[in-house]
C-alpha cells in the first residue's frame, strides 16, 4: 500500500507543479510605457505630482495617446504616444513611448530653453536578453550646449549625465537614455530624466521629471502551458516523468507478490 501511495503522490506532485507553472507561462514577462511623469516641489511653490501621461501596459490598455502636457513653468509637450505588447508564442515583450514638441521650462532661468522635436524610449526583452535605447530629434540644450553637451546627438549613450550648476553649485542633473536594471529583472529606459537635487548650500527645489519611459522583461516562457501546444507538451512531460515512477511501483508490487507466494 505504501508503494502505491508513493507513486500516486509523485504523479499528483508533478501534475500540481505543471498546473502551478501555467499562469506564469501564460503571461510571460511584462511591459509598460508612458510619455511623461512629474513629481517636483519648487521653492515657494506647491508640489506638482502628475501621474504618468498616456500610460500603456501589455495587460491593457496596450496603446494610449494624450493630446499634450501643459504645466506652466515646468513642462509643455505635444502629442504623447505609448504602447506595450507581449508575444505569447515567443515570450518576448516590447514597449515604446514617444513625446513630441517637448519644452522644459523647469530649469529655464539657469539653462535657458531645453527642447526637442521628438523624444523616444524603447525596451525589448527576448530569450536572448533585454535591450533598450532612446532617440532624440531636434534637440536644443540651451546653455548646456555651450559646455560641449551638443555632442549628445540623436542616439545618446546610455546614462549620459549633464550637470546643471548655479553659482558653482550643482542643483540638478539631466540624464539622457537612462537605463535602470530593476531588482525584479526588468529594464527601464527613460529618454530624459531631470533630477532636482537638494544640496546643502542651496537648490531650486526637489523632485523628478521623466519624459518618455519604457519598461520591459524579462521574457517569459516561449510556449504557454495553459493551452494549445504547451498543454500537450506539459501532458507529455507528465507522462514521461510519471512512467518510471509507475514502473518502479509495479516492479516492487510484483516482487512482493512473488515473495508472498514463496512464503506460502
Amino acid at each position: 500500500m505504501r508503494v502505491r501511495m508513493t507513486a500516486l503522490a509523485g504523479v499528483v506532485a508533478i501534475a500540481a507543479l505543471l498546473t502551478g507553472a501555467a499562469p506564469a507561462s501564460a503571461a510571460p514577462g511584462d511591459a509598460s510605457a508612458y510619455g511623461a511623469k512629474l513629481n517636483v516641489t519648487l521653492l515657494g511653490n506647491p508640489a506638482v505630482d502628475a501621474e504618468p501621461f498616456a500610460a500603456a501596459n501589455a495587460n491593457g490598455p496596450t496603446q494610449n495617446t494624450f493630446v499634450g502636457v501643459d504645466l506652466t513653468g515646468i513642462l509643455k509637450t505635444g502629442v504623447v504616444n505609448a504602447s506595450a505588447s507581449r508575444d505569447d508564442k515567443s515570450g518576448g515583450v516590447y514597449s515604446r513611448a514617444s513625446t513630441a514638441d517637448v519644452r522644459v521650462d523647469l530649469l529655464s532661468k539657469v539653462t535657458g530653453e531645453i527642447s526637442a522635436e521628438l523624444v523616444e524610449a524603447e525596451c525589448q526583452a527576448t530569450q536572448k536578453g533585454l535591450a533598450g535605447k532612446s532617440k532624440l530629434a531636434g534637440v536644443n540644450l540651451g546653455k548646456l550646449g555651450q559646455d560641449g553637451a551638443a555632442s549628445i546627438g540623436h542616439d545618446p549613450a546610455s546614462n549620459t549625465v549633464l550637470d546643471v550648476q548655479l553659482a558653482g553649485i550643482k542643483i540638478a542633473e539631466v540624464i539622457f537614455n537612462e537605463q535602470i536594471k530593476n531588482d525584479d529583472g526588468r529594464l527601464t529606459v527613460n529618454a530624459i530624466h531631470i533630477k532636482l537635487l537638494q544640496g546643502k548650500l542651496g537648490s531650486i527645489g526637489t523632485g523628478d521629471v521623466i519624459i518618455s519611459s519604457a519598461t520591459c522583461g524579462p521574457a517569459g516562457l516561449p510556449i504557454p502551458m495553459a493551452s494549445g501546444a504547451g498543454l500537450w507538451i506539459g501532458l507529455g512531460l507528465l507522462g514521461v516523468v510519471a512512467a518510471p515512477v509507475a514502473f518502479v511501483a509495479l516492479r516492487r508490487r510484483a516482487s512482493c507478490s512473488v515473495r508472498s507466494f514463496g512464503q506460502a
